[in-house]
């Protein structure tokens, strides 16, 4: 197993709110919790009765660690990043996909389990059509033609800064966006070398200069749709949103939204904030080396998330997280539903 590193750059001025926390299984509940998960089926099959199920597993957890998950769900204040070790794997993995999964190979199910326990806690897991073609469990595996591309296929360039937004008619690609994102480690890279970074939104605002931070609540800004939207329904041609803010919102409880696929500043002002604020998340963000057995809940609206680069290669031992998008409600975004499922949006 890789080993975690957590490393913490302060801001430029101290932030006093806890924005990084980490919670570990101890193992008499790591294995209470993966007796039950084993027996499981593919989840898929029955997504809101195995849903349903994997609640009342996941109520078993002690009150405390409960607590602290629907606390991260619920909560203006509580960090925009958890990290949970020592929950249960599955005893044997098949090669890591090369085409960016599903693994066909896959014969037990405890990480979906896990993934989707952890998702139910926080509220409802969804899909959407334009992204890993509307499943809800996404496996993120390195494929070798998307090595240098601003997605979750990439693996040789730096994944910058971003939240995960959707393409939306209304002009607004933040709106629809999950407001959780939960990554499972199923599989570490090769050299134990890839990062995934979080900046959150409050220490972004402190550190960043009082003017940089007026231009980036101004709305000069447009954000080109999904790497994987402008890819499959594009024809690889940027689709821009409407001119919005960087950052928005209560001045304590800012919400900051990136989009991967590239920022477009409406002005040469604009332009440099961008540059400043990237600059800043570095500064600024936790970073977790995840290993197998890891989680980590991930706010979309409170912070960016990004990921280093790394080496992949391609042999069948590759990285292979999975990932869900989980909204608080699904109501909010019912204009989108699809005939005939439910949680799957267009």
């Amino acid at each position: 197993m890789t080993a975690t590193t957590v490393h913490t750059v302060p801001a430029a001025e101290p932030v006093t709110t806890e924005t990084f926390r980490e919670i570990a299984l101890s193992d008499d509940v790591r294995d209470l919790l993966g007796d039950q998960l084993r027996r499981l089926p593919d989840p898929n099959i029955d997504i809101d009765h195995s849903t349903a199920r994997l609640l009342q597993i996941f109520s078993t957890l002690p009150t405390a660690l409960l607590q602290q998950v629907l606390d991260f769900g619920r909560h203006i204040d509580t960090p925009g990043v958890t990290l949970i070790s020592n929950l249960p794997v599955d005893a044997e993995l098949p090669d890591t996909p090369s085409d960016g999964g599903p693994s066909r190979e896959k014969k037990s199910y405890v990480a979906e389990g896990v993934l989707l326990g952890l998702s139910g806690l926080l509220g409802e897991p969804m899909g959407v059509l334009t992204e890993k073609a509307g499943q809800l469990v996404h496996d993120v595996i390195p494929v070798a033609g998307g090595a240098m591309t601003q997605t979750n296929q990439g693996s040789e360039a730096f994944l910058n800064f971003h939240s995960d937004i959707m393409h939306d008619v209304i002009g607004r690609y933040d709106v629809a966006n999950p407001d959780f994102l939960v990554l499972s480690c199923l599989r570490a890279d090769h050299e134990g070398v890839a990062g995934t970074f979080y900046a959150d939104a409050r220490d972004i605002s402190a550190a960043l200069p009082p003017e940089v931070l007026d231009t980036l609540r101004s709305p000069l800004f447009r954000l080109n749709a999904p790497g994987s939207y402008v890819r499959d329904v594009a024809g690889g041609q940027e689709v821009l949103s409407e001119p919005v803010p960087m950052i928005s919102g209560h001045q304590d409880f800012p919400e900051i939204a990136i989009s991967a696929n590239g920022v477009h500043p409406l002005t040469s002002g604009g332009r440099e904030a961008l540059e400043t604020l990237q600059q800043v998340c570095r500064q600024v963000a936790h970073s977790v080396n995840l290993a197998p057995g890891q989680a980590l809940l991930i706010n979309n609206r409170k912070g960016v998330h990004a990921r280093s680069a790394f080496t992949a290669r391609y042999d069948g031992r590759d990285r292979w997280l999975q990932r869900t998008y989980v909204r608080r409600s699904l109501w909010n975004v019912r204009y989108r539903v699809t005939e005939g499922n439910r949680r799957v949006h267009y």
